[in-house]
Parts: structure tokens; sequence; C-alpha cells
């Protein structure tokens, strides 16, 4: 029998969390991506929610979590987990993150790694992966205000089509509305100041990480998801890696079922 799915919303001290919630067993807490909130694991916790309690909250100030005039940080989005936890009384967790939300997972371990039974990762974020740089002057470029860059690739832009570029520029153009999509995604990995950015990263402490972690990557992440992963696998000594074959950089939505597979057995 299948339980219904529950939406809720609490008051926490840094701002208003809002969660989906369903099933009934091992407490499973999933943590979205970079430009998603918690509706990108609904495929997955459908298939799961025989198996295991699951919790996707959205992390705060993104989708239906509110919050003031912050200003957002890692730390802070730990900081809300960790109450928003103690709250709902849940101390002995699985997380489960995508992208920002690996990040946020991870640090949360780090943290409090008596709380945590163990970790399933996706292009995991907080990391000195390669292209890291370039992605971040990339990022500064295309969303730069006034956005001098975009003016100047859509004034070039004809000429583009005539001589092959039409590919590469529409991906730019991909890219910039993605990241503009999201005030508080777009502030945590590229609107902060470089040494406050760096000094939240878990390069250094992964290794200190006790609980089980499962890394999943698909083979149609871009080069940069792949390099997460990779240093991932490189800090964590007891990492698991696991290769999706049909998967790409949003795994959770694309193959939700695998996903969940992997996610039951590892919990088991």
């Amino acid at each position: 029998m299948y339980s219904p799915l529950r939406n809720s919303r609490i008051k926490l001290s840094l701002g208003h969390i809002f969660w989906r919630e369903v099933g009934q067993g091992p407490d499973v807490v999933f943590l979205h991506g970079s430009w998603h909130d918690s509706s990108q694991w609904l495929g997955t916790i459908e298939y799961l929610s025989r198996y295991s309690h699951c919790l996707a909250p959205d992390l705060l100030g993104f989708g239906e979590s509110k919050s003031p005039n912050i200003h957002f940080s890692i730390d802070l989005e730990v900081q809300c987990l960790a109450e928003y936890l103690d709250t709902l009384k849940l101390r002995d967790v699985y997380l489960v993150g995508h992208s920002l939300g690996g990040w946020v997972a991870a640090s949360y371990a780090v943290k409090y790694p008596d709380r945590v039974q163990g970790l399933v990762l996706l292009a995991p974020e907080g990391v000195n992966a390669p292209g890291q740089q370039q992605r971040m002057r990339d990022a500064n470029l295309l969303t730069a205000n006034p956005p001098l860059t975009f003016w100047l690739l859509r004034a070039i832009y004809p000429l583009a089509k005539l001589f092959g570029g039409k590919k590469k520029f529409d991906r730019l153009f991909e890219l910039r509305q993605q990241l503009l999509g999201s005030d508080v995604a777009l502030q945590l990995l590229f609107g902060r100041k470089l040494a406050e950015i760096q000094a939240e990263l878990v390069d250094e402490q992964l290794s200190l990480l006790k609980v089980p972690v499962l890394l999943l990557h698909g083979s149609l992440d871009s080069p940069f998801a792949t390099a997460l992963c990779q240093s991932y696998a490189a800090l964590v000594p007891s990492a698991e890696v696991e290769f999706i074959s049909s998967g790409g950089c949003n795994l959770p939505q694309e193959a939700p079922d695998i996903v969940a597979n992997y996610i039951r057995d590892f919990v088991k």
C-alpha cells in the first residue's frame, strides 16, 4: 500500500521551511540541486516510499522555503538543516544530495557525524575540482550587471550562426538563463567573495568521514560534474562509486527508478 505524499511547512529561527514527506521506514532526507527545489526528488521518493521514510525539504531560500533578506552561506544552510531535523526529532538519518544539496549534505555529515547513517551524493559541489576557476569566471561574466558580455554575445550571434558557432552560443545563453533562475544558488556558488567560498569547501574534511558514502555518476554528466564526482571519490577513503549508463546531469529526474534502487540497497 502506498502512503500519500504530504506537504508541510514549519517556522524556524532562520525562516519558513517547506518539505515533501512520504513513506515509512529508515529516515532518508533528500537535498535538491543548485537550480531546483524539492520537486526534483518526487520521482525518486515515489519509488522509495514503500521502503523508507522520505523527506525532501526546499533548502532555505529555494522553492517555498522563505527567509528574511540575509546573507546566504553553506554554513547557514547546514545550520537550518540541523534545526529542521532537530525540530522533527530526526537525529539518525541518511542524507541524499544532488549538486548544491550534496555540498550541504557533506558539510552536515562533517559537522554532525553522529547524526548521519550514510551519504548518497550525485555531482556534489563543495570541492576544488578541475575547471572550477574557469566555471566561476564564465558565471560572473554571463551574469554581470550591466550585462556587457551578454549584450556582446547577442550582437555577434548572427555571425556565429553563419560560421558554425550556433550550438556553443546557445549553450552559453541557456547557462545564463539557468544561472539567473535562482538568486540564492548564484550567490552561494559564484556571488560571494572567493575567500568565503573557499573557506566552506570540504576538501580537507572529507577524509574524516566515517559513514558509508555512495557516489552516483551518470554517463552523460557534464565534464565538470564528472570532475566533482571524481574529486569526492579521491577524497573520501571508503566511497563507493556507481555508474549509471542512462543518466545525465539531472539523475533524480532522468533516472528516478535507477537512483531509487541504488538508495534502497544502500539503506538496507
